[in-house]
């Protein structure tokens, strides 16, 4: 397509548009609004932490069972851009997986043997990720219990760093490697634990779905980022940077909405992909 397109959509995929709860999108309105914008014209990247086996099967399928045409601009970016790859109405197109940013093979060997050991009752390890080390709530487990055992899962991993002699950090935490360097970092959400390199971001997951949705076509001036955490508003600070015009939608608002130099919208009481479902419908009104 070479006209310019009205919008461009960089959405994060669990709260906004996946159920926290049931990991699926559950909400059958977000994939029809997503399968309209999507062939209207609007560029759509799921910018997430999730792995492509996640992407493929709750998102992609859904997606093409929808409609999605052979002309929509979509793109999968995964574990916070360490893996990006086309999303097209055949299905997953070519995986680009970046090397650089793997844990060592002994930290997620040690990270699935602690799980298996010690906190197997509340979560489990996810061994479809390529760059990342993720441990995540098991849906038959409440979220009071499971952010309980989370935080001494934490305090494991963390000192998992120090056994190996690998550099991280966590919170304000550091440990260096032999060289002085902390390459990863934990990163908790509400319903797992990231452990990646310090390089991944959705800032990072941004920049390289623009450098792919160049090579198909022109990009939008207008975007709207949609996230459930603060680190998802890296994805509006890259587009603020680059000279875009970019609000971003905060599903879950409750860690506080920070000052930023572009709009923020929540969604009053909406929250998660209630949220994000209100705001679809709403542009896919607009533009479909």
């Amino acid at each position: 397509m070479t006209s310019l397109p009205p919008l461009g959509l960089l959405l994060d995929v669990d709260g906004p548009i996946a159920s926290p709860v049931s990991r699926t999108i559950a909400i059958r309105s977000i994939r029809d609004d997503l399968v309209t914008l999507a062939n209207a014209g609007v560029p759509v990247v799921f910018n997430t932490g999730r792995s492509d086996t996640f992407i493929r099967d709750e998102v992609v399928a859904p997606l093409i069972e929808g409609g999605l045409a052979r002309h929509a601009r979509v793109l999968g970016v995964c574990e916070k851009g360490a893996v990006v790859f086309p999303i097209t109405a055949d299905g997953m197109g070519e995986l680009y997986v970046d090397p650089s940013v793997s844990l060592p093979a002994a930290y997620s060997t040690a990270i699935d043997t602690l799980v298996r050991e010690k906190y197997s009752d509340w979560m489990f390890f996810d061994h479809t990720k390529r760059a990342m080390v993720s441990v995540e709530q098991r849906t038959d487990v409440s979220s009071a219990d499971y952010l309980d055992q989370q935080q001494r899962f934490n305090e494991d991993a963390f000192a998992l760093f120090t056994e190996l002699g690998i550099g991280g950090e966590w919170g304000t935490r550091r440990v260096t490697d032999a060289a002085g360097n902390t390459p990863f970092r934990i990163d908790p959400t509400i319903i797992s634990t990231d452990i990646e390199s310090v390089k991944l971001g959705k800032d990072l997951g941004a920049d390289r779905a623009l450098a792919e949705l160049r090579t198909t076509g022109e990009l939008p001036h207008l975007w709207r980022t949609v996230g459930d955490s603060r680190t998802d508003y890296a994805m509006a600070d890259y587009l603020h940077a680059a000279g875009f015009d970019v609000t971003h939608v905060d599903v879950r608002p409750k860690d506080g909405v920070p000052e930023t130099p572009y709009d923020v919208r929540t969604f009053g009481d909406a929250i998660h992909d209630d949220a994000g479902a209100l705001f679809l419908r709403h542009w896919a009104e607009q533009l479909g």
